[in-house]
């Protein structure tokens, strides 16, 4: 693509007057220094929206794919990396943040925490966000996205051609109301056992248990001088039951009638309505690029819209998978001549290296003793058989006073 070619077919929305400039580039690294040119968000702390036209399309009863490659070269900690897919009728120069669109494709970061894959899809007029969680790359090297949406209601989503998610619309969407739904009607029966552990009931109360903490003293008598009839009934006075064992209980063992946790049941929801058309879309017709982002430096590239699932899969493998290797290898190389000239990166480098030495001679003085000690047992006739116990280490003489 040429400076002029992408400046022809891509437009920057007028809709505010501080959106971010865009810049075509292959970047600090590539595998190519044409086939690699992308257009790269070139301004920090900025909102983007920039969109290209292509011929409207639609995918009844056909396959819809949408692809495209992410560059974070500058090491991105917070910002977008995805498309949306418009309808053909809207207004270029107007896009912005609040437009609607149909499909929402791509990854997003911020820090370590958020690194997903969107893919939000338009459903009567409501965005639905992808229930599953797709972890997208967070690295500094070009990686092809890859949306799928087929007419039976399937999809897969691919990063660098391999599949990282994959189910039905209407499983993985919240578009529809659920199939089934919890019978309010129903009631947990009086029988039901939801006891997991029971005292056993089979197990008797020793006779000689004593359960009384205290007991009158035996030893204690009625003063001479009690008078019945001033001063009441006497009580000996209560003292701690030195057979006293606690209160009795049953041992605890598995209930026999245990029916696990009732659950309330499902049954078919009445107001649930199947929907064969939840792929479908009609007259797509532009891409846009509307993000945010902190630190830029993203280049997008090898953008494709088709009907052909094999296609795309084919143009992935001529773009990003000609270059791929070539572009790790340059980056490689750039990052061993960075370090090479960060002083504190060298010192920690020949520290490992040391210290990856040490371990190598103390490996060598480990297997040198090990084959004394094997020596010295044959020359003694006292090779370790596995009846026999081997010998301590010999103590040093001590010091005579």
């Amino acid at each position: 693509m040429s400076l002029d070619e992408w400046q022809k077919r891509w437009v920057e929305s007028k809709n505010k007057s501080d959106y971010g400039k865009w810049q075509l580039t292959a970047g600090k690294f590539f595998g190519d220094p044409e086939k690699d040119k992308g257009i790269q968000t070139t301004q920090d702390w900025k909102y983007y929206a920039l969109s290209a036209r292509f011929e409207p399309i639609g995918n009844e009863n056909q396959t819809l794919v949408i692809q495209f490659t992410v560059k974070h070269e500058q090491a991105i900690d917070c910002g977008g990396g995805y498309v949306k897919v418009y309808p053909a009728d809207i207004n270029q120069e107007q896009i912005h943040s609040d437009s609607v669109y149909c499909i929402m494709f791509g990854p997003d970061i911020c820090g370590t925490i958020h690194e997903k894959v969107h893919v939000i899809l338009s459903y009567k007029e409501k965005y639905h966000l992808i229930t599953k969680n797709i972890t997208c790359k967070h690295d500094e090297l070009t990686h092809l996205y890859t949306l799928i949406i087929r007419p039976n209601n399937t999809y897969a989503v691919k990063i660098d051609n391999e599949v990282v998610a994959n189910g039905t619309l209407e499983e993985d969407w919240d578009f529809l109301l659920p199939r089934k739904i919890k019978d309010e009607n129903a009631t947990k029966p009086a029988d039901w056992d939801e006891r997991l552990k029971i005292e056993d009931p089979n197990e008797p109360k020793p006779d000689d248990w004593d359960e009384r903490e205290l007991i009158p003293d035996p030893e204690s008598k009625q003063p001479r001088d009690w008078d019945s009839s001033m001063d009441g009934q006497w009580e000996p006075p209560m003292i701690p039951n030195p057979n006293y064992k606690g209160i009795w209980k049953p041992k605890i063992i598995d209930n026999p009638n245990y029916q696990g946790e009732w659950v309330q049941p499902d049954i078919d929801n009445p107001d649930y309505v199947p929907d064969d058309t939840l792929y479908r879309y009609e007259g797509l017709g532009v891409i846009g690029l509307d993000l945010w982002q902190v630190k830029s430096g993203t280049i997008f590239d090898n953008f494709l819209i088709t009907n052909d699932e094999e296609l795309a899969e084919k143009i992935g493998n001529e773009t990003w998978g000609e270059t791929r290797e070539p572009e790790l290898k340059m980056k490689t190389i750039q990052d061993e001549e960075r370090d090479a000239k960060d002083e504190k990166k060298q010192r920690w480098k020949k520290l490992e290296e040391d210290f990856a030495k040490l371990d190598e001679l103390e490996r060598q003085e480990k297997e040198r003793k090990s084959k004394l000690r094997k020596t010295l047992r044959k020359q003694y006739g006292l090779d370790s058989t596995p009846e026999q116990t081997q010998l301590p280490h010999p103590l040093p003489p001590k010091d005579e006073l």
